[in-house]
């Protein structure tokens, strides 16, 4: 795939800036620290590429704290802030509501990229992500489903290969 001038000097630039500082949410009413297989892959995908792991929360698929985490990891070091699960049609699903009433800007290729990507492994069923990224507080916020598979896909396909481009474009927001 032929990438333009601007996008290689802007991840040029963005190589530059250093390591990114990164948070990861785990939402779950039934993993704990211990089974959270998500948190494990992506501190090792995180520190093996150089980039940081600056905080961590899991918390159960309730309104407020979704909302009181994101506040809270929008105040700290963090430059962009991991989110899985709660992104489906289940009742107990809510944190993609909160999420997206809350973001400043949406990136909607995102959503539209990772159901692509999905519907390859999962077929129509794809359709009921609700993965979603955008800026809130000078931070990147990304949300995807809970799976694992579905987490290593987001990470290897969409935000590994811009997590620098990304960390270096919101900061240029300021």
């Amino acid at each position: 795939m032929d990438q333009s001038a601007s996008t290689i000097q802007h991840r040029e630039l963005a190589h530059q800036q250093g390591p990114v500082n990164l948070a990861i949410v785990t939402v779950s009413d039934t993993r704990t620290p211990e089974t959270d297989a998500n948190r494990k892959y992506l501190e090792a995908e995180i520190t093996a590429l150089g980039h940081r792991l600056v905080a961590y929360r899991l918390i159960k698929d309730e309104p407020d704290q979704v909302s009181d985490v994101l506040d809270e990891l929008a105040s700290g070091e963090a430059q962009i802030l991991l989110w899985n699960g709660g992104t489906g049609i289940a009742p107990r699903d809510t944190t993609y509501d909160v999420l997206s009433r809350r973001l400043e800007k949406v990136l909607p290729g995102f959503g539209e990229l990772f159901r692509m990507f999905s519907y390859e492994q999962v077929g129509a069923a794809a359709m009921l992500s609700r993965a979603v990224a955008g800026t809130y507080r000078g931070k990147v916020v990304i949300s995807t489903p809970g799976s694992p598979n579905a987490v290593q896909t987001a990470w290897t396909k969409l935000i590994q290969p811009e997590l620098e481009h990304l960390a270096w474009e919101v900061a240029r927001l300021r």
